[in-house]
């Protein structure tokens, strides 16, 4: 059967998301609407193929999806303020929106209340994966809500990761972006490092962005199921001692280099103490 799913919020990402739907509509059985303030986001949404709601209430009245990618918590209760009591209990909410930890939840007792679904689904993957469909989405809900919303979940992105009940979604995304945050932080300080050698900070974001596409990053040591101390006979153990001597070793000569420079790089010093432990090797100091 047929699924109608509505799209509220075509802003930067949620944009490129609603086209993406409207260009799958016979390819995942979808018949999709689009509402926004702004006019000119929902004519292009209507010249991709998708149809033009009146309201936030008259979509809720007429979906069996509805996705949300408003901006903030704010916005979002906004919007499910008005979907319920005109939506039948078909009705699966999907907010794509990154909110507070707290919202998914308190968000879906107000809705079962109602017989509406909630889902908690933020994406990870920019403007770049909503056009292509390649976004990352974390999905944290039930698995009724799961199932009625996973069709149009595979249509937005290529990796759909269930990741737990209502909010497990939105404290993925939130340590998906910790680590993403952190990470530009570091960029800006090896940039400083970089321009205090004077080395090419456009040749040295070539070379990171080359590099992390062969080795993947900071995702190549996130391969196990807990951060607890690691057993000297586990395999992790052999190999992350490899990288801890190797990190400690070129931290050491970059934090040497950024004294000599008069470069201040607090997050190289704290990382020279916290990447073996935080690999899972013991802490030389607790013994």
């Amino acid at each position: 059967m047929t699924t109608i799913v509505g799209f509220i919020g075509l802003g930067n990402i949620g944009k490129p998301m609603a086209l993406r739907l409207a260009q799958q509509q016979e390819a995942a059985d979808l018949e999709v609407w689009v509402y926004d303030v702004a006019p000119d986001p929902l004519a292009e949404a209507e010249r991709a193929g998708a149809r033009i709601a009146g309201s936030v209430a008259a979509m809720a009245a007429k979906c069996d999806v509805l996705c949300v990618m408003v901006r903030d918590d704010g916005q979002v209760r906004d919007v499910l303020g008005e979907v319920l009591g005109v939506a039948g209990d078909r009705l699966t909410v999907v907010i794509h929106s990154t909110v507070a930890p707290s919202t998914p939840a308190e968000l879906e007792s107000t809705a079962t209340r109602h017989g509406v679904k909630v889902l908690d689904a933020p994406v990870s993957g920019g403007a770049m994966g909503a056009v292509d469909g390649s976004l990352a989405l974390m999905v944290g809900g039930d698995a009724a809500a799961f199932t009625a919303a996973e069709p149009v979940l595979r249509a937005l992105g290529s990796k759909v990761v269930h990741a737990g009940p209502i909010g497990a979604g939105t404290k993925f995304k939130l340590a998906r972006n910790m680590m993403h945050f952190i990470a530009f932080t570091a960029a800006t300080e090896a940039q400083r490092l970089a321009e205090a050698a004077g080395l090419s900070l456009k040749d040295l974001g070539d070379v990171v962005r080359h590099t992390d596409a062969i080795t993947g990053g900071p995702g190549a040591i996130m391969h196990r199921e807990t951060t607890a101390t690691l057993d000297p006979a586990d395999f992790w153990h052999g190999v992350f001692s490899n990288v801890t001597s190797l990190g400690v070793k070129d931290l050491g000569f970059a934090i040497q280099l950024a004294h000599d420079l008069g470069v201040d790089v607090p997050l190289a010093e704290l990382a020279i103490e916290r990447l073996g432990p935080g690999l899972g090797l013991p802490d030389d100091k607790e013994n």
